[in-house]
């Protein structure tokens, strides 16, 4: 089940915008160069989707998204995160990004999701973000801030313990800040799951999870791309690693058109329609215009349906939306 917020307005636009519009559109079959090239315009060219996984995962979760979108024609890459520290691993990003032709829609997980934040700010072309149960901080926060927040995170049970109680510390070096850190393979079903998955499926990815350097979770960051990017969010209901009423505030406070999926925090394992769903809203409401000024302002394109109903008094009223900034 699904819950759709779209914070917006409304707007009309003149009779005659509207014709003109329509007008060009109808006319632009007929634009093909004389040597027989593509009518497709840069506007037109689908963006390249670039997924980040967070802590405890792998790009390979991302698979069924992929594939997904691999099907309808999107250039797609499931970057590697290197889970060291928040300004190496989006300072990765960002270097990986600007290797990337054309227009971006940017879309992390978890942890990935503080990530992209930092990786996307000053980048042009990064049209929309795309927030799957993940932390959108602010300026000057890190990840155990964001999670402590609001009750719903069961990653410990003693908010006193130097390593919260579901995870496991494994030391690299004789500083002690110096751990990696795992989900406890008993705790990674309920804590990351939900118990949504089979024992022996929660069991495959517990084994093969992907550690966390610890202080990922309490670096600060330092650029906030969604104050001035378009940014779309799911919320898991059922999110018992960061906690939904967490997600929601970070939604809220970032203008986000939101979504709500009834799911665990790795949503992309028992819900990769909905995730899917949500990446492709992102990318089909991009304009590279607006992204540049930070309007998100989504226009309807006008058909030769629109034309008749206009001709026969119809009013259109096209839906636009302004995220908050900040």
């Amino acid at each position: 089940m699904k819950r759709i917020r779209h914070a917006g307005i409304r707007r009309s636009f003149p009779l005659a915008g509207l014709l003109s519009a329509a007008s060009l559109m109808a006319a632009g079959p007929a634009m093909a160069s004389e040597s027989g090239g593509s009518t497709e315009s840069h506007e037109d060219a689908k963006p390249t989707i670039v997924l980040v996984h967070g802590s405890w995962a792998d790009a390979s979760g991302w698979d069924e998204v992929v594939r997904s979108l691999q099907k309808r024609g999107y250039p797609v890459v499931a970057t590697a995160n290197p889970l060291r520290s928040l300004s190496g691993d989006s300072e990765y990003l960002a270097a990986r990004l600007k290797t990337i032709e054309g227009p971006i829609v940017l879309a992390g997980h978890s942890y990935g999701g503080a990530v992209i934040t930092n990786a996307a700010a000053g980048n042009p072309n990064v049209e929309s973000l795309v927030y799957i149960a993940g932390f959108a901080p602010d300026k000057g926060e890190n990840a155990l801030q964001l999670a402590a927040k609001y009750p719903g995170s069961r990653l410990s049970d003693d908010p006193d313990a130097p390593v919260p109680t579901a995870l496991d510390a494994v030391p690299l070096s004789s500083d002690p800040t110096d751990v990696d850190l795992y989900v406890k393979p008993d705790k990674f079903n309920e804590v990351f799951l939900s118990n949504r998955l089979t024992a022996e499926q929660a069991a495959v990815l517990a084994a093969t999870q992907r550690p966390s350097a610890a202080v990922s979770f309490n670096e600060p960051t330092k650029a906030v791309a969604w104050k001035t990017i378009p940014s779309w969010y799911l919320v898991a209901t059922d999110d018992r690693t960061i906690g939904t009423e967490n997600l929601r505030f970070m939604a809220e406070r970032a203008g986000s058109t939101t979504v709500e999926v009834d799911a665990p925090h790795a949503v992309m394992e028992t819900n990769p329609a909905d995730v899917t769903d949500l990446i492709l809203r992102a990318a089909h409401d991009s304009r590279p215009s607006l992204a540049r000024t930070g309007s998100t302002e989504q226009t309807v394109l006008l058909g030769a349906a629109s034309v008749l109903a206009v001709a026969g008094g119809t009013v259109l009223v096209v839906r636009s939306r302004r995220a908050a900034r900040r």
